[in-house]
């Protein structure tokens, strides 16, 4: 059963991606996740040359008048560089924060008859954002470690640390608008085998460039489709959290 739902969720997701508020989403995550990464290159490279002397002195090469200028372009590479990286988890974040619309689309079209949705204070919606940017980039800094020594088997241990984490965070969202934050906690616990499945489904495109973009998108309507597919989502879709 549980493969099932999770493929039917998916395809579902998938046949509604041309949906306009869809695009509306995933535009305004990657323009303002641009903004952030470019924002970042330019601050850091400006403190770099703030703090660096305009002359300095070198053992063999002695005074130097250019290596506040080497150190703050090299910063700007460099962060231009770890951009490439980052691009995914910092748009999966804050495209997390508008993923209400999303789920608000797929309940729209697909499950018409339900009461409109508790949506996410600007506040709650900001706090998690932080809170899952941190622990994804984070827990894949850590993990860089457990690649290394276990180099063969390093694409399965990217799918499922991030499948897992992807898949909390998703369903989370899903759930929490339809039975509120510690319901939600609790039907997750219940169906972890699940969640953790379908987040590595969502996962596994993270390493295709470009397609790795649609993530954020995909996963919060295949898991809001899978709340509702789940016997516990059909059971607590009704009710309304104070």
């Amino acid at each position: 059963m549980g493969v099932s739902v999770i493929l039917k969720s998916f395809g579902l997701a998938v046949g509604q991606l041309s949906d306009a508020r869809f695009r509306r989403v995933f535009l305004i995550g990657i323009g303002l996740s641009l903004a952030l990464l470019i924002g970042a290159t330019a601050g850091f490279s400006w403190f770099i040359e703030w703090v660096t002397p305009e002359e300095a002195w070198l053992p063999v090469l002695g005074e130097v008048r250019w290596l506040n200028d080497l150190l703050s372009w090299g910063a700007a590479f460099l962060l231009a560089f770890l951009s490439i990286f980052l691009m995914v988890p910092v748009a999966s974040a804050i495209t997390s924060m508008f993923l209400d619309d999303v789920a608000d689309a797929v309940e729209g079209v697909h499950y018409p008859d339900l009461p409109p949705a508790q949506r996410t204070s600007f506040g709650d919606a900001l706090r998690d954002t932080v809170n899952f940017l941190g622990v994804l980039i984070g827990a894949n800094l850590l993990a860089i470690v457990l690649y290394l020594l276990f180099a063969p088997a390093a694409i399965f241990i990217f799918w499922a640390l991030n499948g897992f984490l992807l898949g909390r965070e998703y369903y989370t969202m899903a759930a929490i608008r339809r039975v509120g934050r510690k319901r939600a906690k609790t039907l997750r616990r219940e169906n972890f085998g699940i969640i953790w499945l379908a987040g590595i489904l969502m996962a596994m495109p993270l390493s295709v460039p470009l397609l790795n973009l649609l993530i954020p998108i995909l996963g919060a309507a295949t898991f809001t489709h899978l709340f509702h597919l789940l016997p516990q989502g059909e059971a607590n879709a009704q009710y309304r959290p104070r």
